[in-house]
């Protein structure tokens, strides 16, 4: 089955490292090859049971034209002398133009409605939200926990972008750690085999420590980071120094976690261009997957195939450190449970991530209002921060046509960067709004899971990621890092304080692309760097 994949996937990254380029006379036959004629070829092979939604293999929402002018255009290129056609606009037409200042990744998407954005601009107020403990005099605004790590989605996502580790003696709202251990009986086993669950929580503290708790109550510990500094020397003698980070939990307020238990800190992603990932079509993200590195380029990577807490059918996951949550409005349920421990109707748990052994948590009051319905959160609630998450625009690139910027997009081709960063993708023609319809989008990313390597390995399974295994972040604004959040911190930990360090951490089916980095003189690393930070 995975050969008129793997097969459209070489096509499309001609050019790359191992694979046939514009030279080579293998590649010049297979080009010129009529595209639907591929597309014929890859869905006749593939024929078998309908397949849901969330895993087809083949773009059902295009014509065969469609079809080959989407392979045409996202096909990686290989002229560095000037900026490809559309470039700049990296979130397609709803790319942001404005001023770049603070506020830069709170801008709703250009090509939506008047009306829509009024729905945008209700999003942004409940995603600033307060929300208070229970019982409240503001009815519709309490429920807050009992146990929880920030009172608004904001809180988290500052300025909608990148947290930051806890600094000094300061403690932290914006990254956290997630509680895991690996099935410890075959009824587990199954459990996970079965995909219905993803892994399983501390007894105790559950699927995630909270530091905070309402008034009467104590939160569940403190987490604290021990850096240890550790020298690099490059291939031109520069030494860099990158600090490795090591995890406990202080204060303990509900006994000792679970000795199988492994912490993961998760620091919180920025929130452009969620609304354009959610709709590039499955088959696109499945295309890039190797899983047995049939091709031989070291990179395999794969899918995390979940289960959708509403339809119950298998889907592709595409957000979170490891892809485990396939849509944006799952990833805001969870975090409404997790972060604040507001029900919703997705996870209607109003007692949030309390658990059995906390029976003080539980003995706390919520705050469900019966003329609201049976959660906190009720569904206009969760319409309208689904929308406001959807319609956060990308900026547009800076820069991009300077000699550095193209000399550093040349550098991270060469380098093999782009075997997971995929540049471009075209979304779904038949997108449920039309704002993130049919865009040509420049996210750097293949949505999928890859072993980076033991130094960045948290140990922690999460449905088909391994412990080592991690989803391609998108790039797209991550320039823009420090004027919107006042700092350059990376990775999923944030240990990296500069992106030169983010890419030196790089391991596993990584290193080679780090590698090269590594080995390459001053001038070209700075223009890889510049090249970053014009996304």
């Amino acid at each position: 089955m995975r050969r008129p994949l793997a097969f459209l996937r070489r096509l499309r990254r001609a050019g790359n490292f191992g694979l046939p380029s514009l030279q080579n006379p293998r590649y010049r036959l297979l080009r010129g090859l009529s595209f639907a004629v591929l597309a014929s070829f890859a869905a006749s092979a593939l024929a078998g049971p309908p397949e849901s939604a969330g895993l087809a293999t083949s773009r059902t929402d295009l014509t065969p034209k469609d079809l080959a002018r989407v392979i045409a255009v996202t096909r990686p290129t290989t002229d560095f002398s000037r900026p490809e056609q559309f470039e700049l606009m990296q979130g397609g037409a709803g790319t942001s133009r404005k001023d770049v200042n603070r506020d830069a990744f709170s801008q709703s998407s250009a090509n939506i409605t008047f009306e829509e954005e009024g729905t945008f601009k209700l999003g942004n107020a409940l995603f600033r939200k307060n929300w208070v403990s229970s019982p409240s005099s503001t009815q519709a605004s309490d429920g807050l926990g009992p146990l929880f790590n920030e009172r608004a989605c904001q809180n988290c996502h500052l300025k909608d972008g990148r947290g930051h580790p806890p600094e000094g003696d300061t403690r932290t709202t914006s990254m956290f750690l997630r509680l895991a251990r690996d099935a410890s009986n075959e009824e587990e086993k199954a459990a996970l085999a079965d995909r219905k669950v993803l892994n399983f929580p501390d007894p105790v503290y559950g699927s995630q420590l909270q530091e905070l708790a309402v008034p009467g109550l104590k939160g569940e510990g403190r987490m604290h980071v021990d850096y240890r500094e550790e020298k690099v020397t490059l291939g031109d003698g520069s030494i860099v120094s990158l600090r490795k980070p090591s995890y406990t939990v202080d204060s303990l307020g509900y006994g000792p976690l679970d000795p199988h238990t492994r912490l993961s800190p998760r620091l919180t992603p920025p929130m452009i261009g969620l609304g354009l990932i959610e709709q590039i079509a499955p088959a696109d993200i499945l295309a890039h997957a190797d899983p047995d590195d049939r091709d031989g380029d070291g990179i395999s990577g794969k899918p995390n195939i979940v289960r959708d807490s509403r339809s119950g059918e298998l889907t592709l996951g595409r957000f979170g450190w490891k892809a485990q949550t396939p849509s944006i409005r799952e990833q805001a349920a969870d975090a409404f449970s997790g972060d604040i421990g507001i029900s919703t109707p997705e996870m209607p748990k109003s007692e949030g991530d309390c658990t059995a052994a906390e029976k003080p948590c539980l003995a706390m009051p919520n705050g469900v209002q019966k003329r609201l319905g049976p959660v906190e959160a009720p569904p206009p609630v969760m319409d309208l921060v689904t929308f406001y998450s959807q319609n956060l625009a990308v900026p547009a690139r800076r820069d991009l046509d300077t000699r550095q910027v193209l000399a550093g997009k040349k550098l991270f081709y060469d380098m093999g960067c782009i075997s997971c960063h995929a540049p471009k993708f075209v979304t779904r023609r038949d997108a449920p709004n039309k704002a993130q319809a049919f865009q040509l989008i420049w996210p750097y990313s293949d949505f999928l899971l890859h072993d980076m390597g033991p130094g960045l390995a948290d140990g922690q399974a999460v449905g088909e990621a391994t412990g080592s295994e991690w989803r391609t972040p998108p790039l797209w604004g991550i320039g823009l890092t420090e004027i919107v959040n006042g700092n350059n911190f990376f990775l999923h930990d944030g240990r990296a304080r500069t992106l030169a360090e983010a890419i030196l951490w790089h391991g596993g089916e990584a290193r080679k692309a780090r590698d090269r980095f590594a080995a390459a003189d001053a001038v070209a690393r700075d223009a890889l760097v510049k090249f970053l930070e014009s996304l």
